[in-house]
């Protein structure tokens, strides 16, 4: 597979403008990108210039802190479905996870799984969890019916590391795993690559 279809091309600044989304879709339609990743304010005009593209939409919820209650995620998550994202990307509960409230993440996802009956990434933000923190996550991932986990929503302190794959690999099954945060070139798409990742997120053109 080539690396552009590993990407998920995306802008989730809290200043982009519809000029700036519609520059995306048109980059990621010529370069023949997975998806773009976007706030859920653009979906919908995102399905509309990609539509034949062959190019997903992708849509991030209980961005970027994972805060939200889990009511408020799951209706955040089937209303980009209905204005037509293909994927959601929802930010896992970071606080129960890190205070040891391992049914509250579990059934946070599972509702969200069934709100929106698409593929579900889960991002755990493997920059504010320890090692064993993180392998729990991914657990977790499994057993409440996520599709991939997901590494970093790249607007805490870090982002992607070859090391959590590593743990993520070794906890996650059969689920993919995306790794996003930080990855701006080429060379470090594909080093994630091999250590795993079966999706990249990248606002940067690779």
């Amino acid at each position: 597979m080539q690396l552009e279809q590993y990407i998920d091309y995306t802008n989730l600044k809290p200043d982009a403008t519809r000029a700036d989304i519609e520059e995306l879709c048109k980059i990621a339609k010529e370069r023949g990108y997975a998806n773009v990743c976007v706030n859920g304010a653009y979906v919908a005009l995102c399905k509309q210039l990609l539509r034949g593209s062959g190019v997903g939409v992708a849509c991030v919820v209980g961005f970027p802190l994972g805060a939200s209650t889990t009511e408020v995620k799951a209706f955040e998550a089937a209303k980009a479905v209905e204005d037509g994202a293909d994927e959601i990307d929802m930010v896992m509960a970071v606080g129960a996870l890190k205070g040891g409230d391992f049914d509250y993440v579990a059934k946070d996802i599972a509702a969200v799984k069934h709100a929106c009956g698409v593929t579900l990434k889960v991002i755990i933000e493997e920059c504010l969890l320890t090692d064993e923190q993180i392998a729990e996550a991914a657990k977790i991932c499994v057993r409440s019916g996520a599709d991939i986990v997901k590494t970093s929503t790249g607007f805490s302190k870090a982002g992607a590391t070859l090391h959590a794959i590593e743990i993520i690999k070794a906890n996650c099954g059969d689920l993919g795993i995306k790794a996003a945060g930080g990855i701006r070139d080429a060379d470090t798409a594909r080093a994630f690559i091999e250590a795993g990742a079966t999706r990249i997120g990248a606002s940067a053109k690779l």
